[in-house]
């Protein structure tokens, strides 16, 4: 049994694509982000970031003690291992995949996170930071578009972990400001990733989740970003 440790982020969305895919027995434990759970001391043992996703593998390769595992790309790359699934064994095949999950790891995710936040969350309107993180963004997406000129997935022929990394960052892309038009090879890779029977059981678990009381958008803002809510001054 996995305990997956899981909000609907796009790197929670990662771990369930895996999952969903390979099959392996698991159960959802919710971390509301919202609400500051990533906080709790219990979590923390398990997540020394707070932040989601974790697992919890009770019963690893080998026996023994649980081990838990923080870090998405860190946790693809365990349930790749452990259940020899969607990680090449071959040498040069190994390496595309693993230098394609570094690349989203690395450079897509912290530039979209980058971009979603100056263009949603930010309580000042930057020009400089919206544009800079959307024409890097868009950077990006032109890397991965010419990546998919000639090969089915991100790492070569077969769907991966880079692939299961790379697709819930390009879900949100409307709200990254970029058409997909714009990046046909990016197109073609996303829709056959988003047919995928597993990928709508993925995101099932995100829209389970959905009947949960929402945050007050003042406190999660202070929860995930510091942002403190602007001082009422009374007039006298």
């Amino acid at each position: 049994m996995i305990d997956l440790y899981y909000w609907g982020t796009p790197n929670g969305h990662k771990v369930t694509l895996f999952l969903e895919e390979a099959g392996p027995e698991y159960r959802v434990k919710p971390v509301n982000i919202g609400k500051g759970e990533q906080f709790a001391p219990g979590f923390l043992k398990i997540a020394p970031n707070n932040r989601i996703p974790a697992i919890v593998d009770s019963a690893p390769a080998g026996g023994g003690a649980p081990i838990s595992i923080f870090e998405s790309g860190a946790i693809l790359l365990y349930l790749a291992e452990k259940t020899g699934r969607f990680l090449p064994t071959g040498a040069r095949a190994r390496v595309d995949v693993m230098q394609w999950l570094f690349w989203q790891v690395g450079g897509l995710g912290p530039m979209a996170g980058q971009n979603h936040h100056f263009n949603g969350y930010s309580p000042e309107d930057i020009p400089y930071a919206r544009q800079r993180y959307v024409r890097e963004t868009a950077r990006l997406y032109g890397v991965l578009d010419r990546r998919l000129t000639d090969h089915s997935f991100v790492g070569g022929e077969d769907y991966s972990i880079a692939d299961m990394a790379i697709y819930p960052w390009i879900v949100p892309y409307e709200r990254q400001k970029q058409d997909l038009d714009d990046f046909p090879h990016v197109k073609r890779w996303f829709d056959e990733i988003a047919a995928r029977p597993a990928t709508a059981r993925a995101y099932a678990v995100a829209d389970s989740l959905k009947n949960l009381p929402p945050p007050d958008p003042v406190e999660f803002a202070r929860i995930l970003f510091g942002i403190e809510p602007p001082k009422v001054v009374k007039k006298v």
